[in-house]
């Protein structure tokens, strides 16, 4: 799970495994695989980010 932050800065996690697709247009939109897309605060670099060290910490058994 990832933490993500609404445009009206309320704090949410989301399975990182859901995620399909990040783009920028410009508010960053997440779309996930059931097809509900989410605008968050973060840049589309974040969110890799983020999805990157979270797959990287359960790989590496750190979570």
């Amino acid at each position: 799970m990832i933490e993500l932050t609404k445009l009206n800065d309320t704090k949410f996690t989301v399975n990182a495994e859901i995620i399909e697709l990040v783009e920028e247009t410009p508010n960053t939109v997440v779309t996930l695989t059931t097809g509900r897309k989410l605008i968050v605060k973060e840049t589309r670099e974040e969110v890799t980010c983020l999805v990157i060290s979270y797959k990287r910490a359960i790989y590496t058994s750190e979570l």
